[in-house]
């Protein structure tokens, strides 16, 4: 049985399964993706519910895994050597994952850096305007009087919706036939986006055709479906 006794954030939740991926997250866009990468892989995992309104990501068990105080994160006990390894970042957890198991990333070289551009193009772009558009739309960001802001993340929020839209003319999924981390890196951001964000009509949502036929496919996925509700809020 692994020990990861080492690591303090397993004092504050300790892993019933030590044997498991620990997953220390929140069903937020950037969480989902890797619940929902767990579940496309198959691979047995803890989940851990970490309660950011309540910023339990701000202890100093939670820092100790992720000193940037963000979820998700990770420790898988049989990394690289056969040795934990923690992890935060959820792109990079993304990227891990998919090495570790051979899934959801091309084999051939070309193709993996097209995805992996594909994934940090999420990280960048699409997460960051995403997130500010629905601060300045649904949260405290309303009260601001000067309206700069929220048409600035709107235009490029509709910008980038654009780009998603072009690649996916002709193609299934973001890398064509094949389903890969590049999907599930933006699956919860724009249905986040149109949901709860509740800015479909903002960013003018309906007149896209690829882009929302994309978003129902892989919201039928049954491991999306599932990977969306963990860890569970109650």
């Amino acid at each position: 049985m692994a020990d990861l006794s080492a690591f303090p954030i397993t004092s504050r939740w300790p892993a019933q399964f030590p044997d498991r991926i620990q997953l220390y997250s929140l069903p937020t866009p950037n969480g989902v993706k890797v619940s929902i990468m767990l579940e496309e892989l198959g691979l047995p995992y803890e989940p851990h519910l970490i309660d950011i309104g309540a910023n339990e990501s701000w202890t100093p068990e939670y820092l100790s895994l992720n000193p940037n105080g963000k979820i998700p994160a990770i420790i898988d006990p049989d990394g690289p050597g056969g040795k934990p390894l923690p992890l935060f970042e959820s792109g990079a957890i993304l990227l891990y994952l998919a090495e570790k198991t051979g899934k959801l990333i091309p084999a051939d070289l070309a193709a993996r850096y097209e995805t992996i551009q594909w994934v940090f193009f999420q990280m960048g772009a699409i997460g960051p305007m995403f997130g500010q558009l629905g601060f300045f739309h649904k949260f405290a960001g309303r009260e601001i009087a000067d309206k700069r802001p929220l048409e600035r993340y709107r235009d490029e929020s509709k910008r980038l919706l654009g780009v998603l839209e072009g690649r996916l003319d002709g193609r299934k999924w973001i890398m064509g036939d094949a389903y890969t981390i590049a999907d599930i890196s933006m699956l919860g951001w724009v249905r986040n986006l149109v949901g709860f964000y509740e800015a479909a009509e903002l960013v003018d949502f309906a007149s896209l055709k690829n882009v929302p036929a994309w978003l129902e496919r892989g919201l039928a996925r049954p491991a999306v479906q599932r990977g969306i509700t963990i860890p569970s809020r109650v």
